[in-house]
């Protein structure tokens, strides 16, 4: 065996399988594209969905790549175990619909024994099979030739993630040698509990279609192409060349480790089981935020943000469990990029930007602790005078809320000799996932392969750049209910033909809408929809107004109106996306589009608001680059001499040997496939709409040109005409100046009104605090008030004060739907044990609320305006309980 780095494992298995002709696929974005199933990309086939359910064919049917990934669904055992992450990267081989078991076993086989590869020892390595999949079995034994004793059945060893497709897998495990074994001798077996055979390998073999109500997977059918889809912890598979115990003892880790040791109170990892566990932590946390950040997401109180922000408290409180009580993560940024700058140099590249997103979280994170540490102790001393037990919901708390792992929470229960509602707080965190699924909706995780366009060959042309109608195109296929037939007659119907002026939908582009004509003049067919088929081919949604026959000819004619509008907001978003990248920098990439005719949309990455004034200055520089008319030109070229002329390009996007540059002067320049203006001219005007954001660190600015901006002007003319009436301004110039004196008259009004209530209040005090109750040693007056708001309960305590007619006071205001309730005492009374706070907390729940104060006054709100008398016996009761 080996000795290799992580670099050089990885750059192997890429290079074995590039020499079986596989094409190398570069790690994606985290961020999943279009695919609102995931969260995060989770594995090496997430971002190959397209290809694997015949959604896109691919050039090469043979891929390979490392792609890192995140999964957060037992982030409570990172740290605990030997091989659990948050990030992680999963090296992957890939068929669709070209090799399969026959290949792909003997070649695992070379890459994992092969002196020339990773020469790992035969005599450790063992593999499990599904039962049922005896030529897998056959292929082991006869054709690598592994003894019989090293192959185990496995029932579980069938993938099926719901619908779509499905197939038996085999795993290969490695042996670590008898000193890791499990202490339970019946579980010391190839894909048992245990940590001596390591599963360092899974290859799924994708032949079945899981269909909708199919339960047994022997009734699966087979699928029209059948797959290869492989997964190898590059961790895990370190671990094995490193001699390491676990995963966290190679070159991915000990550094991050080694950094944080030196910024301990002289702690150092392998010295305290409890303490590695922060170590670990750490480590993990810092390599999935660094990634994270790195790839356009930001911390946030949702979806992704939300899981920066809790990994990254995590790792501060474990920070403080090692003596770190200072911002440090911000220093594991670069030690993380240099480890994986090998292959993702971008890490480090950006590692200044990643480290300034981390610090601010940090330094709020930091006074957020210190609350939640207070929290903490109030809680304990609750629970420690009560039944001691922590509850479930008051530890979900402090996880969800201040970033408190459990395990934190339970230790620091433990010191004061307490116990945590462990099963509570499981019931509020599953409540949380539930609520977490439900919001990403029913999406499936895979589609199910549709053979009949999977297998459709016919050539099609797209030549819309430069003509919006084609004389005499050919038919080349219809297709009725996924089915090709010769003719249709009605209905609706999907139509290939051999060149097409029709846009399809691509790119946050809407697809071209228009007619087909016969040969004889008459509109055979309008045209709703495009879309791009798996092998390339534009695919015609119709309605169809007369026969259509396969092979026949038929002009194709675009709605020119309906193209111009669209080719123009799509100029005006490749102009936004520029002065974006201008005003605001770099950092802001695009996160998505919608260009239709009647407006435009552009989602990017960024961590607040946009000012005003920034919107502003984005919106002037696109005009002003509107009226300096400006070409719009565009060329076809090869990807480098593309990159040469600055075009941007997108990361997640995939370019084949030619690439489409569109330039708008010199401008912006961007790698697109799209339609647009000749000219900026054409636009017009362009006008901001709105700004907001839409998810984790993604704003989204909408927009409209031409005609949509004229239309939106002559709306705000209108508006601000009628506001001028309303006002009776007599010019729109005075219009300020009228809604200026209107606001100062009516702060008069509010100040005059405010004024009144507070004298009210103190006569109805004065008068109500003749009325004084005895409650055990102590003096009680319970009056309710007609006043508006807390003020005038303020007003009235006040007044009760210059008096002290009594020990305790506690007033109550009746709004309607709302109830304010109010409890002064006097020095005396708290003398004597008696605190505002503690009362406000016993009487609050009687009109559904809940508050608290300091010793001498406290105030509640609520929503049971009857239950205030039940709050004011209840007072008298608690006052007699203290007596």
């Amino acid at each position: 065996m080996k000795e290799l780095s992580s670099a050089e494992t990885r750059d192997m298995f890429l290079r074995f399988f590039e020499s079986k002709g596989h094409s190398i696929e570069p790690s994606q974005s985290l961020i999943p594209k279009d695919d609102p199933s995931l969260l995060w990309i989770n594995s090496g086939v997430a971002t190959l969905k397209k290809y694997f359910d015949g959604s896109v064919t691919p050039e090469n049917r043979r891929i390979t790549n490392a792609q890192k990934a995140i999964r957060t669904n037992d982030i409570e055992n990172v740290g605990h175990t030997a091989r659990h992450h948050t990030l992680f990267e999963m090296m992957g081989n890939f068929s669709i619909g070209d090799y399969f078991k026959d290949e792909v076993i003997p070649w695992a086989w070379e890459l994992l024994t092969s002196p020339d590869w990773y020469a790992l020892d035969p005599e450790k390595l063992y593999v499990t099979v599904y039962p049922d999949d005896t030529q897998t079995k056959q292929l082991w034994l006869d054709v690598v030739g592994l003894p019989k004793d090293h192959v185990y059945d496995e029932p579980d060893n069938f993938w099926d993630i719901g619908e779509g497709p499905s197939g038996p897998d085999t795993e290969i495990f490695f042996d670590r040698g008898p000193k890791y074994n499990s202490e339970d001798a019946d579980e010391n077996y190839p894909g048992g509990e245990n940590d001596r055979y390591l599963e360092i390998w899974n290859i799924v073999f994708s032949q079945f279609n899981h269909l909708p109500g199919v339960t047994n997977n022997k009734d699966y059918p087979e699928l029209p192409h059948k797959n290869i889809d492989t997964g190898m912890g590059l961790e895990r598979l370190v671990s094995v060349f490193q001699h390491a115990d676990t995963n966290f003892e190679t070159d991915l880790f000990l550094p991050i480790i080694h950094r944080i040791e030196a910024m301990s109170d002289g702690k150092k990892y392998g010295d305290d089981p409890e303490t590695d566990v922060s170590f670990k932590v750490i480590a993990d946390h810092a390599r999935a935020v660094t990634f994270a950040i790195g790839d356009g997401a930001l911390p946030s109180n949702e979806g992704r943000g939300y899981i920066i922000r809790r990994l990254l408290r995590r790792a501060v409180v474990h920070g403080r469990r090692l003596g770190i009580n200072h911002v440090f993560l911000k220093d594991l940024v670069p030690i993380v990029g240099e480890i994986m700058a090998s292959y993702y140099p971008e890490v480090l590249e950006n590692a200044d930007y990643i480290a300034s997103i981390v610090e601010t979280e940090e330094n709020r994170f930091n006074k957020t602790l210190t609350d939640g540490l207070q929290l903490l102790e109030d809680v304990m001393a609750d629970v420690k005078q009560a039944d001691g037990v922590i509850n479930g919901d008051v530890a979900f708390k402090l996880y969800d809320t201040y970033g408190f792992p459990l395990e934190i929470t339970i230790e620091e229960a433990e010191d004061k000799g307490l116990k945590v509602d462990e099963a509570g707080f499981e019931t509020a965190m599953k409540a949380q996932q539930d609520r977490a699924r439900a919001a990403r909706g029913k999406q499936t995780s895979m589609g199910i392969q549709d053979s009949t366009l999977t297998d459709l060959t016919v050539d099609s042309k797209y030549v819309g750049w430069t003509d919006l109608i084609v004389a005499g195109a050919n038919l080349s296929a219809i297709i009725v209910d996924d089915a090709l037939v010769e003719s249709a007659d009605a209905g609706q119907a999907m139509l290939v033909f051999d060149q097409t002026p029709f846009y399809a939908e691509m790119g946050g582009q809407v697809a071209d809408h228009g007619t087909i004509v016969n040969q004889a003049g008459d509109v055979v067919a309008n045209v709703l929809d495009v879309q791009k088929g798996p092998n390339g081919q534009h695919l015609h949604t119709v309605e169809i107004l007369e026969p259509l026959q396969k092979d026949a000819q038929y002009d194709l004619i675009v709605d020119k109106a309906y193209h111009t509008a669209v080719s123009k907001n799509h100029t005006a978003t490749h102009m936004l996306d520029q002065a974006i990248r201008n005003i605001l920098g770099n950092r802001s990439t695009q996160a998505g589009s919608l260009v239709t005719a009647n407006d435009l949309r552009y989602d990017f990455s960024y961590n607040e608001a946009v000012p005003v004034e920034k919107l502003q200055e984005i919106e002037d520089l696109i005009n002003a680059k509107i009226i300096e008319n400006l070409p719009v030109s565009w060329i076809e070229t090869d990807k480098a001499t593309a990159e040469k002329m600055g075009a941007v390009a997108e990361f997640s996007e995939k370019y084949g040997e030619k690439v489409r540059v569109v330039s708008i002067g010199d401008f912006n320049a961007e790698f697109d496939g799209g339609t647009h203006a000749d000219s900026t001219v054409e636009l017009g005007m362009f006008k901001i709409v709105g700004e907001q954001g839409i998810g984790a660190g993604v704003r989204r600015i909408e927009a409209v040109t031409g005609e949509g901006a004229m239309a939106l002007f002559k709306q705000h003319d209108a508006w601000l005409n009628q506001a001028a009436k309303q006002v009776k301004a007599p010019q729109l110039s005075q219009l300020n100046d009228k809604i200026d004196a209107l606001q100062a008259n009516l702060k008069d009004a509010e100040r005059q009104a405010n004024a009144l209530e507070q004298k009210l209040a103190s006569q109805s005090a004065a008068s109500a605090f003749s009325d004084v109750k005895t409650a055990g040693n102590y003096s009680l007056v319970t009056t309710e008030l007609e006043v508006e708001s807390m003020d005038g309960l303020r007003t009235a305590a006040d007044t009760w004060k210059q008096s002290m007619p009594s020990d305790v006071l506690v007033l109550a205001a009746n709004l309607g739907e709302k109830v304010n309730l109010l409890v002064a005492v006097s020095p005396e009374a708290i003398k004597a044990g008696i605190k505002a706070g503690d009362l406000i907390k016993t009487i609050a729940p009687a009109v559904g609320g809940g508050g608290g104060g300091r010793p001498d006054m406290a105030q509640a709100g609520g929503k049971n305006p009857a239950g205030i008398q039940d709050a004011f016996e209840q007072a008298q009761t608690w006052l007699k309980d203290q007596s």
